[in-house]
This record gives structure tokens, C-alpha cells and sequence, in this order.
């Protein structure tokens, strides 16, 4: 029995992460990504060298040993029996996607606000987003949760399977370990502003085409659930240069034109506030209903990338 197909393999993978999402009595390797960033960065540091160039080193080689071994599983299955092979492949890009954890922890989030239980989504969205929860308003956590769907569903949808289009299963871990390398070393403070600069210019550069890739999908997606295509297309264009990340904005402006809403804008981090200017700043507030909006519009984008993705693989392309 031969191998199955990239598009076959996607296929199955994508329907895995729909149906399993990211459960929590499954062994994850992204957690154990987390792991080994947080035991071999004290060993990193005691290198002989710069913050810099110690932090360089420490993000390549977590960044190949990912892929190495993602690599090695994916070959010794195929050399056993290639429908193991294909179905290791499949269980490597599942665990590489978000789709519905990504609209899980952004509906628990939710219902805290429609129960009106301010404080519980407070502390809820604070456990997916890096700015002070503590004194946000019912639209200020609604805000938050729109920004992070926007921005995860280029981490965690478009990105990884990009990726895996270009070099399999084994380099799209191998991208997820650089997202978790810029999740947890990526900070402009004075611990990592040094060491982890690597990691965050190497999320930066390895995001940097699925940010833009982002923009006709979600516009597309935009279009078929409300007819505002062309609002989150011109809105991307105009202002997805308005953030800190290179990358962030142009998903985040994309949102803010398809639902009409304002994001980003100053906020508090580890109690200092941050100015940041505002995506979208024409649009109104963002309410608990554009939160839903954006969940439902980022799953059908994500499903949109995987037809994409498809048709291009069947195509050979």
C-alpha cells in the first residue's frame, strides 16, 4: 500500500485537529517543546559568548533539532510500512494546527462575558494574550480576544501549513518550535531583549509571507459570511503596517475591516502602558458579538487555506 498524498494527509489532519482539537490527556509536542526551551536556556546562557550570539545558537539548534527529529519519526515510519509513514505525517501536522483550540479558548472567554462574569474573563483571555488583564472592561476583553484569534490564525493555521506545503511535516515542527521560541524567549525586556532577539526576528521571517497570505483569505472568508470582502482587504492594506510586529497587523487589520471594529491601541504590559496606535481606527468598539464574528471567520478562512492548499498539492504545483 503506497503512501498517501500531501493533500490526503492534510486533509486528514485538519479533520483530526476539527474533531480532537488539543485535549488535554493527549501528549502534545508542543509541550515539550515548551520543556526543552525552558531546561536548555540556562545551559545556553553559561556559553561563552554575548547575549546575542549565545541566544542565536540557542534558538538554532532547538529550531533543527525540532525538525531533525519530527524528520527522523517521519522516515523510520515510512521505511517500516508507508501507511504508518502517512499516518505519522498526519498525527505531525495535527499537532502543528489550531483550528479549534483556537476558537475553544476563545469561546471560554466568551461565555465568561455572557454569564457576566467580568473578573472570570478577565483571568481567562489573560491566559491567551501578554497585556494586563486585570482592569479591562467587557469590550476591552472582547478586544483582546479578537486580536488574538486575527493573529493566532496566521500562527497557527496559516503558518504551519505553509510550511508543511514547502517542507512536510518536518518543517512545519520545526516552525512551531520557533513559534514557541518567540511565545517564551521573543520578549523586548531586559531578560530577552538580548538573547531572544534571535527567536523573535526568525518568527518575524518565517511568518512573514503567511501574514500577507492572510489578507485575501480572510477577505475572501469576510466576503462570503457578511459581503465585506473589500473593507477587510483595503482596511489590511492601508493599516496592517500599524504595529510593533512586522507581521501581527496585517491579519489584525484584516479582521478589524471585515467585522468594522477598532483594535490594538495602547495597553499595559507588566504594569507599564504601552502606546500603540489603533487598526481600524475608524470603526466602532469591539463588542462580545464581534468576538463570535471573528471565531467564525477565522474557521472559515482556515478551511479555505486547506482547499487552497489542496487543490495546489493535487496540482503538483
Amino acid at each position: 500500500m503506497p503512501s498517501l498524498s500531501f493533500w490526503q494527509i492534510l486533509l486528514a489532519a485538519v479533520a483530526l485537529d476539527l474533531v480532537l482539537g488539543d485535549p488535554k490527556w493527549l501528549p502534545h509536542p508542543i509541550r515539550w517543546m515548551g520543556k526543552a526551551i525552558q531546561h536548555l536556556e540556562p545551559l545556553f546562557r553559561r556559553l561563552p559568548f554575548s547575549a546575542s550570539i549565545s541566544g542565536t545558537l540557542f534558538a538554532l539548534v532547538l529550531v533543527s533539532l525540532a525538525w531533525a527529529a519530527a524528520g527522523l519519526l517521519s522516515f523510520t515510519a515510512h521505511v517500516i510500512w508507508p501507511p504508518l509513514g502517512s499516518g505519522m505525517d498526519i498525527l505531525l501536522i495535527y499537532y502543528a494546527i489550531s483550528i479549534r483550540s483556537l476558537e475553544k479558548e476563545a469561546k471560554i472567554v466568551l461565555d465568561s462575558l455572557e454569564e457576566e462574569n467580568l473578573e472570570e474573563a478577565r483571568q481567562k483571555v489573560g491566559l491567551i494574550v501578554g497585556r494586563d488583564t486585570g482592569q479591562l472592561n467587557e469590550k476591552g476583553v472582547a478586544r483582546a480576544v479578537v486580536e488574538t484569534v486575527a493573529e493566532n490564525f496566521v500562527d497557527g493555521v496559516v503558518s504551519p501549513l505553509f510550511w508543511a506545503l514547502i517542507g512536510g511535516a518536518p518543517l512545519a515542527m520545526a516552525f512551531k518550535m520557533t513559534s514557541t521560541l518567540d511565545s517564551m524567549a521573543g520578549y523586548k525586556n531586559e531578560t530577552y531583549a538580548q538573547f531572544g532577539k534571535a527567536s523573535a526576528r526568525l518568527d518575524d521571517i518565517l511568518n512573514y509571507v503567511p501574514a500577507r497570505v492572510s489578507i485575501p483569505l480572510i477577505s475572501t472568508a469576510a466576503q462570503w459570511l457578511a459581503g465585506r470582502g473589500r473593507p477587510a482587504f483595503v482596511t489590511a492594506l492601508k493599516e496592517g503596517g500599524h504595529h510593533a510586529s512586522p507581521n501581527a497587523g496585517y491579519p489584525e487589520a484584516a479582521f478589524a475591516g471585515a467585522l468594522a471594529v477598532k483594535l490594538n491601541g495602547p495597553n499595559y504590559y507588566h504594569g507599564q502602558l504601552v502606546e500603540k496606535p489603533f487598526i481600524g481606527e475608524a470603526f466602532g468598539e469591539t463588542l462580545p458579538a464581534h468576538a463570535q464574528k471573528a471565531c467564525e471567520l477565522m474557521v472559515t478562512a482556515s478551511l479555505l487555506w486547506v482547499g487552497v492548499l489542496a487543490v495546489l498539492s493535487g496540482l503538483k504545483i
